[in-house]
């Protein structure tokens, strides 16, 4: 029970509440009341997050459990938590925790899909949504938004971040922290947010899971630190530490990470929690030489909550008495953790009932996982303007193995969505042609099925048919934590199918739904037009629908260069020059070498001799059933003074048929710097909808603090000189103008 010293605390709790400025003031005093209150146990305790819902009573009655993951059941959060607030010696709550990463019950597409939109409003939407059905069962804490910066398609955690840029990685982060957290996260429906993986997650080797990552200290400034940087800024509550090692340390003991980076220099004071048994991975790593040395490592480089693993509780003990780490620590990392839970309000509400909270899977809930479905559906090809169909006079063959597949629709890192409340395309069509206009068959009965025994059906009802959609890709499982794949083309024989059905010479229109970039540019000549859905979540299908019968135009770009071939990896856009760039007049072709050739050097560039130096598709491109012409790139001035803002403009013309919206992109490159630059970088970008006809000048105001950069003694710089910029729909923007800061 509690103690009548724990009364008095909360009870000052409860008045400090009355006023706003107050509980600000007062809040560390009463937290460090508490902490004086406790024992050593009781501290170790709230480091500790145990998973699951059974087995933890005793420990919990102790005080010795802070935190619990994946128990998204009510009446056991319910009954945990009656456990800790009237059995436990304080009664201090626990915080309940679960992976809410694209939606609870609602799944909305995957982040990677979600990025594709380049809508930041709309994506914090979906995360209040994911927050405000979470927190109906309990859950209080999701670790998400993961703004691991990716240049590798094969790692198979791309899908859960938003890319490989880091503007949109901060953009759609912070968009996720602020719709999870809202403005008070004690208001009803508020979870924590969580930054993750720090660090250079994104950049494990071979993208290959869990591996090393080797990083310039530059680079790591440069390209993966800004979104978790953007994430602290806007008061995220906590972040979770890699699994990777970083330049020879472990994400999760790495003091020049926490310690000198997010500590002294972001002066974050939110929660820092390991990953899933991160910290005994460390002695697996070869840095540390028992579990021991391992826990000290983690708490001593800034490492507050220790999730699902014994270090802490097995050794911090003996280290405080041994004075490796002294009980200020100690204290710190608790003050940490327990004023998450005074901010979450849990001392003054700790318990769930569902009633109080918006029913699950609402029509406002679907209305917006089907307009993030629909706006991160990326068109890559349209020939001779085959989509859209008219749903009134086309017969449709539906084909593939993903047509009807709600469980792999709903994407990776799914744990409370049920297939059963997922639209599938084959629904939605069938609603939207009639069904005696749909001739249904899958050809395959998953995607990585090897046989053709399925084939004969797919091309009776493609036969049947004046179109046939083909619905093809990879299942959910191929994506998400553990599932890299060293070869992105189409798995199974999707290839094979493809064959087939173009040999029925009918039009076929793909649809693709897939975790990553996958590769298939050697039957796209057999594809009259291709979708790529990602996986689109809960109403993936009527968003699919929508777009290919015109109801809606598509609008999606890519956030993730796609290459030709898995041998051009790593290939993204804001790649550096080198002293021998590229270009089509000096690329030697494989084929035109002929036997015997000299081996010169002279004129050689940096390329494949067999497939050169560009993409397949750049970052930001995406098409439109209407057409977009961009004209009359300007500037306000062309000499601006350091400290001030970069002011570009274009015109953008819808010059179409049909109304649309286009994703107008700003991207500018430092041409000379004591640090080579990129060849360019995403600096800015707008969702402008324009209807037939319509123009618009679109501005951009860009300061030039947001053009520097790490130079060689480790200093955000932005230097004076030559800069270019491009307006245009695609990484590929040719609209050009040059401009100069003093």
């Amino acid at each position: 029970m509690r103690t009548a010293y724990f009364l008095l605390f909360l009870a000052g709790i409860i008045l400090s509440c009355s006023q706003k400025n107050h509980q600000k003031t007062n809040a560390d005093q009463k937290i460090d009341s508490l902490i004086e209150l406790m024992t050593l146990d009781e501290k170790i305790g709230q480091l500790i997050q145990e998973n699951g819902g059974t087995g933890h009573d005793d420990k919990i009655k102790n005080g010795l459990v802070g935190s619990i993951l994946n128990v998204p059941d009510t009446k056991t959060v319910n009954r945990l938590q009656h456990l800790a607030v009237d059995s436990s010696r304080l009664g201090i709550p626990i915080l309940f925790a679960r992976d809410v990463i694209h939606g609870f019950k609602t799944i909305f597409p995957i982040p990677l899909g979600m990025a594709a939109t380049f809508n930041p409003e709309l994506v914090k939407r979906s995360a209040e949504i994911a927050s405000v059905e979470a927190a109906s069962a309990g859950i209080r804490w999701t670790f998400s938004p993961m703004t691991d910066v990716c240049r590798d398609p094969r790692w198979g955690r791309i899908a859960e971040g938003f890319g490989e840029d880091p503007l949109v990685h901060a953009c759609m982060g912070v968009a996720m922290v602020k719709g999870y957290q809202g403005s008070d996260l004690a208001k009803k429906g508020s979870i924590a947010a969580c930054a993750k993986h720090f660090a250079a997650y994104g950049a494990a080797e071979g993208g290959r899971d869990y591996n090393t990552a080797s990083v310039p200290e530059n680079v790591l400034r440069d390209i993966y630190l800004p979104p978790f940087k953007a994430c602290a800024e806007e008061g995220v509550a906590s972040f979770m530490t890699a699994f990777n090692e970083i330049n020879g340390i472990p994400a999760s003991g790495n003091r020049f990470l926490l310690k000198q980076i997010l500590q002294k220099e972001w002066n974050y004071d939110g929660v820092v929690v390991s990953d899933w048994e991160s910290i005994p991975q460390m002695q697996t790593h070869g840095y540390t030489s028992n579990l021991k040395e391992s826990a000290f490592e983690a708490f001593d480089a800034g490492l507050n909550m220790e999730m699902n693993s014994k270090a802490y509780a097995e050794h911090l003990p003996q280290l405080i008495e041994e004075g490796k780490i002294e009980l200020k620590q100690l204290d710190e990392a608790v003050r940490r953790i327990v004023k998450l839970k005074y901010l979450l309000g849990l001392f003054d509400d700790p318990y769930t009932n569902p009633e109080n909270y918006p029913a699950l899977l609402s029509d406002e809930h679907k209305k917006i996982a089907g307009q993030l479905a629909v706006q991160s559906i990326v068109l890559l090809k349209n020939s001779n303007s085959i989509l859209p169909l008219d749903n009134k006079t086309t017969k449709i063959a539906v084909v593939g193995p993903l047509a009807d597949s709600p469980h792999d629709q709903m994407g990776t890192w799914v744990f409370d969505g049920n297939k059963y409340d997922v639209i599938t395309p084959l629904m939605s069509l069938r609603e939207c042609f009639g069904e005696k206009n749909v001739f249904y068959a899958p050809g395959m009965e998953i995607s990585r099925t090897k046989t053709t025994v399925g084939f004969p059906d797919a091309i009776k009802a493609a036969k049947m048919a004046d179109c046939i959609l083909l619905f093809l890709g990879e299942e959910s499982i191929l994506s998400g934590e553990s599932h890299c794949r060293a070869d992105i083309s189409l798995p199974g024989v999707q290839e094979e199918l493809i064959n087939e059905i173009a040999k029925v010479n009918k039009p076929v229109v793909a649809v693709i739904m897939a975790g990553r970039p996958l590769t298939f540019e050697n039957i796209m000549d057999k594809l009259d037009a291709v979708l790529y859905a990602w996986h689109p979540g809960t109403m993936g299908g009527p968003a699919i629908a929508d777009i290919i019968t015109g109801r809606e135009n598509p609008s999606g770009k890519l956030p993730v260069t796609f290459p030709r071939h898995v041998g051009q990896i790593p290939i993204y856009y804001n790649h550096k020059n080198t002293g021998k760039p590229a270009s089509d007049e000096t690329w030697e072709r494989l084929d035109d070498i002929p036997a015997e050739a000299s081996q010169l050097s002279i004129g050689n560039t940096s390329h494949y001799l067999d497939y050169g130096f560009e993409p397949w598709f750049p970052f930001g491109f995406g098409l439109s059933y209407t057409s977009f012409r961009y004209f009359e790139i300007g500037m306000g001035s062309k000499e601006i003074v350091l400290g001030d803002s970069v002011i570009i403009s274009a015109n953008l013309e819808n010059s179409g048929k049909y109304p649309g919206t286009e994703v107008v992109q700003l991207y500018i490159r430092d041409i000379a710097g004591s640090r080579t630059r990129p060849v360019k970088e995403l600096q800015a970008f707008e969702r402008i909808h324009l209807m037939p006809g319509e123009t618009r000048k679109v501005r951009f105001a860009i300061h030039t603090n947001q053009l520097g950069f790490y130079n060689q003694d480790m200093e955000y710089v932005t230097e004076p000189g030559d800069f270019k910029a491009w307006i245009g729909g695609n990484s590929n923007a040719d609209l050009e103008v040059s401009f100069t800061i003093k």
